[in-house]
């Protein structure tokens, strides 16, 4: 028949368009995925990180060079293979140091992250499902965090709090609870302004006023339908929360504030080497780059998972 098809031009089309048709089917997640591996310098970022995180996490089952043994023989020598990074004023492994050092300091940034995302999330969510005076007394509140001086009240809130917590928790455990909870406490505030301008967004969508005309409650509604809908953002802003927890860590230490000196966090190596700059510029320089590495490649992770969570972006 005139204008008609062949069969084998029709079957020879088909095995082509099914994979086009099952690749623009992707879930949402491997679209993220996709969309991420796409940012060279996240993928590149994500390798050292994970990289910098088993090495700190593994490294001292490998490396069993004890943290505290002295030698004022080897005191303030540049890298060899007996010692990588060199040593300190006391003849101390720096490599040793740094490897238990990290997990201080990263134990520390995913934990102030965890806290400032758990209270901006549920000050977000309330005030963003909430009208009128609640609202407004949350951001209120949000507000007058965001304009307190952050540096001078961390350094008051330690003075009049370390004792106390050291004799709760004990001398490591004080410390630590106290630096993730004032550095916690002041970063939730980003947080719970973008859960909220989700909230305002999201709970006015289709699918929310359908459940809401079945009858679901504002607690599932919440949970079940809005919460799950702001969690890209949410990553993003856990990311920044993470590497400025390490750098708040890493200043209040450098300011002598932080972990005591028998605890070598990132931050304490940089403060212990400031008098040996000109004489062991090792000391400085391998605690300075662990701290820049790590918050830059979590800022490239960031950028990645922003663009990846973009619901604009298409395939």
């Amino acid at each position: 028949m005139a204008g008609s098809i062949p069969a084998s031009v029709t079957a020879s089309a088909m095995p082509e368009t099914a994979p086009t048709m099952r690749a623009r089917h992707l879930s949402p997640a491997r679209e993220a995925w996709k969309r991420f591996f796409r940012h060279k310098m996240a993928v590149l970022s994500l390798v050292i990180l994970v990289s910098m995180v088993l090495l700190v996490v593994f490294g001292p089952l490998l490396w069993k060079v004890a943290i505290n043994d002295i030698d004022f023989s080897a005191r303030l020598k540049g890298p060899s293979l007996t010692h990588p990074f060199g040593t300190d004023d006391l003849g101390q492994d720096i490599f040793a140091r740094m490897l238990y050092g990290g997990r201080i300091s990263l134990a520390v940034g995913l934990a102030a992250m965890l806290m400032a995302i758990l209270v901006g999330v549920t000050i977000g969510a309330v005030a963003g499902m909430s009208r009128g005076p609640v609202d407004a007394a949350l951001m209120w509140l949000t507000d007058l965090f965001l304009s307190l001086p952050q540096l001078p009240l961390l350094l008051l809130l330690i003075y009049l709090f370390r004792d106390s917590l050291k004799a709760a928790f004990g001398p490591e455990g004080g410390v630590f609870v106290m630096i993730v909870l004032v550095i916690g406490g002041f970063r939730w505030m980003p947080v719970a302004r973008l859960v909220r301008a989700q909230f305002f967004s999201l709970r006015e969508k289709e699918y929310v006023e359908a459940a809401r005309a079945l009858g679901a409650s504002t607690f599932r509604q919440v949970v079940r339908h809005i919460l799950p809908n702001t969690l890209g953002p949410v990553i993003v802003a856990g990311t920044i929360d993470v590497a400025a927890a390490i750098i708040a860590e890493s200043t209040l230490s450098f300011l002598g504030l932080g972990f005591p000196p028998d605890i070598p966090t990132w931050g304490r190596l940089l403060f212990d080497s400031k008098d040996y700059l000109d004489i062991a510029p090792h000391w400085a320089l391998t605690a300075g780059t662990a701290i820049f590495l790590t918050v830059l490649t979590i800022n490239f992770i960031g950028d990645g998972l922003r663009d990846a969570l973009d619901p604009r972006k298409v395939m």
